[in-house]
């Protein structure tokens, strides 16, 4: 089969098409023939040696993808060869991936290969973020960082449908009317606009509640300025770099709160796993939730694809196509 492999740290540069053994079934996993393969900014930490789980080399980026399942492990209860499914795990960027039942997910029939495969990570993260992290509720207000991206547009519509003000941030003047498209209330420019004060401006110096922010140190302490009392920051990611340390006495004269997420944490937790999956597919099948295609890559074009969503050009899920 072929996939895409790197055996050292570095850029996208590293990365290679390869033609490889197909994965033979261990206990407890199924094969995958993968339709559709998505894109993370993960990926890009993970050939550099920077994301939670370390490359082995030769390694295969990549965390989630939809296609059906080709063997099942004797183990294996509940999922059969022919299945349409979407997972989450590493090694994606290739034709075929072993991965283990806990992060298969059935795809329900009205889903088609390139939605199903642009959920797991993205929308998971999103609606976790919004109701496992946080309990968002009808007139809140929620700042979206990258709102243009994949877990920023469906922040956008999840929080939208559970009935919160929605305020999206963008790096260029040419995705407002994008994530305006999806539900925001109100997009800023922090290119051109300091966010924090936008966004006391638009809570009449009150603030947001919640504050979702996968960019890290160039918006860390902005956004502690910008939360109403009682507010609650979620860092889930680093696109700009870590923030700097945080002193916890700075939180005490709002009462804020500041917490992570990743969403590989809730795959032993059956009950939230679950709860989340029923609402994004009752979402998606109501209408309310979508992600947007930005662009569609050939698997041999990964490199590309890779360099592309670092360039921060991209809106909504980049695909790779095996």
């Amino acid at each position: 089969m072929k996939a895409i492999q790197f055996d050292r740290l570095g850029g996208p540069e590293v990365m290679q098409l390869r033609e490889v053994p197909k994965p033979e079934l261990r206990p407890g996993t199924v094969l995958v023939r993968n339709h559709v393969i998505a894109l993370n900014y993960g990926d890009t930490f993970f050939i550099r040696g920077q994301y939670l789980v370390k490359p082995v080399f030769p390694d295969t980026p990549g965390m989630e993808a939809a296609g059906v399942i080709e063997e099942v492990a004797p183990d294996v209860k509940g999922l059969t060869a022919g299945t349409r499914v979407a997972y989450i795990g590493m090694g994606s960027y290739a034709e075929y991936t072993r991965i283990r039942q806990s992060r298969v997910m059935p795809i329900p029939d009205f889903m088609d290969y390139e939605q199903a495969a642009a959920f797991p990570v993205a929308v998971l993260t999103a609606w976790h973020l919004l109701h496992s992290c946080h309990q968002t509720t009808p007139g809140q207000s929620v700042i979206v960082h990258s709102a243009a991206g994949g877990v920023g547009i469906a922040a956008v519509q999840i929080a939208k449908a559970a009935g919160a003000r929605v305020i999206g941030t963008v790096s260029s003047n040419d995705k407002i009317d994008f994530v305006r498209k999806y539900g925001a209330d109100d997009v800023i420019n922090y290119q051109d606009q300091d966010f924090a004060v936008e966004a006391m401006r638009l809570t009449e110096g009150r603030g947001v509640d919640l504050i979702l922010d996968a960019v890290g140190k160039p918006t860390f302490e902005k956004g502690l300025k910008c939360l109403a009392p009682f507010g609650h920051l979620i860092l889930y990611g680093s696109a700009g770099g870590p923030p700097d340390p945080i002193n916890p006495m700075s939180l005490f004269a709002k009462s804020l709160k500041v917490s992570g997420f990743v969403v590989p944490m809730v795959y032993g937790m059956h009950e939230i796993h679950r709860r989340g999956l029923d609402d994004v597919f009752r979402l998606a099948r109501e209408g309310k939730l979508t992600v947007p295609i930005g662009k569609r890559f050939a698997l041999a074009d990964a490199v590309e694809a890779l360099r592309y969503l670092e360039s921060r050009r991209s809106i909504g899920k980049l695909l790779l196509i095996p």
